[in-house]
């Protein structure tokens, strides 16, 4: 039953329920009252679950009872786990009594691989990047999840075909939300700002530090982008010595410049306290900074690397069968569309595209063109090659690692 049926229902109880005993008591007055107090406990019944607007995604969906169930949900901590906490911890605490405890980290499956191996798994979902997904289930690292216990799209669409084609293909993962790497600078303190992709690897011309992330994915793609490779040549480059040694090259140029940031918080706070002129950034943290705290911050899109994240649920979770109702609820139609009122990643479902709405507290902002898949922004996008990175991440890991050490 959704929300507005709940109301409907209840509602026309109320009136059916005052205006017969006004019928047999002549009592008008007393018809309203029955109205109001049935209004009345609507709106505890709703408040008491987080109010009509958390509650978007919940109130159609079909939760299960796990009162005294815990579950362990790890995330990237920040405005992208504000924004999963006020779509789907929010609505599935008050839906099926269940606790959630929220853990943040940095990514990677070194802390997983640990738990998994000592055979002490305290985390019961996990969101990860696509190769990380790969990963874990090549290791035996995450429970394979059936992806027909995944619900229908609201429309009705089985969830195979809801999902954007390939999205689903990882046995033990199920993905959320698309996103994306990009580069930002503040507006305030460059008037006339980068343009390209190139423009960030210009320092002559666009002077001052650099933000990247200390991790050889992304960078790579970008160097090369930068260096002139066309977006659909790039992994074909880095599949090659000397293609490696071209985006390293690069890097090289403005390796003196850069400050690396580790954690997706930092990049904001970099330009916010003038510690960079650019940074590359992930999109939904910077959005967050303009929409949710006026920051005067662009962001440039070509280049941008973008990729999906998903849920994996540690091989040995302790709390596996209410991670999965978790998991089932947090990629359901309404969730997803939910979450993308917090912050710019895209859903994953098709039938949540049009339920996308405005950002949360600003009407008047539509989140659609925010997406990274919004077609002004896609036009030089490259997409995160998932098998490059499974195949290749460990040597790259090392390659890099040294690099920085020189």
């Amino acid at each position: 039953m959704t929300l507005k049926t709940l109301i409907g229902a209840a509602s026309a109880l109320a009136m059916t329920t005052g205006l017969a005993h006004a019928d047999a008591h002549g009592d008008n007055a007393a018809a309203m009252k029955a109205l109001k107090d049935a209004q009345a406990a609507i709106s505890k019944a709703l408040a008491a679950l987080g109010g009509g607007d958390a509650m978007s995604a919940g109130a159609a969906y079909d939760f299960p009872s796990l009162e005294g169930d815990q579950v362990t949900v790890v995330s990237w901590g920040g405005a992208y786990t504000k924004s999963q906490v006020e779509a789907y911890h929010k609505p599935f605490i008050a839906g099926t009594g269940a606790k959630i405890v929220s853990e943040d980290y940095n990514g990677g499956l070194a802390e997983i691989k640990a738990q998994v191996e000592a055979g002490n798994v305290t985390w019961d979902i996990v969101d990860v990047e696509l190769s990380d997904a790969v990963r874990a289930c090549d290791e035996g690292l995450a429970e394979e999840i059936d992806k027909s216990i995944l619900p229908a799209g609201a429309d009705g669409t089985d969830a195979m075909d809801d999902f954007i084609a390939g999205t689903l293909d990882v046995e033990c993962a199920v993905p959320t939300i698309v996103w994306s790497t990009i580069f930002a600078y503040d507006s305030e303190k460059m008037a006339d700002g980068p343009k390209t992709i190139a423009d960030f690897f210009d320092t002559k011309a666009f002077p001052g530090k650099r933000g990247l992330r200390k991790s050889p994915k992304a960078n790579l793609e970008m160097a090369l982008m930068a260096d002139g490779v066309a977006a659909d040549e790039v992994y074909d480059v880095l599949s090659s010595d000397e293609g490696v040694d071209r985006a390293f090259a690069k890097l090289d140029s403005i390796k003196d410049d850069v400050v690396w940031w580790e954690a997706g918080a930092q990049p904001p706070q970099l330009l916010a306290d003038g510690e960079v002129a650019m940074t590359t950034a992930y999109n939904g943290r910077i959005f967050n900074a303009v929409a949710a705290e006026d920051k005067p911050f662009n962001i440039i899109w070509d280049g941008q690397v973008w990729d999906l994240d998903l849920w994996i649920i540690p091989k040995g979770a302790k709390n596996k069968d209410a991670a999965m109702e978790f998991l089932k609820f947090s990629t359901s139609t309404q969730a997803l569309a939910d979450q993308a009122s917090w912050i710019s990643y895209g859903p994953t479902r098709k039938s949540s595209a049009p339920l996308v709405a405005s950002y949360n507290s600003k009407p008047d902002l539509p989140m659609g063109p925010q997406m990274p898949t919004a077609p002004e922004n896609f036009k030089n996008a490259l997409q995160n090659d998932f098998e490059f990175w499974a195949d290749n991440q460990d040597e790259l890991n090392e390659r890099f690692n040294a690099w920085l050490a020189n």
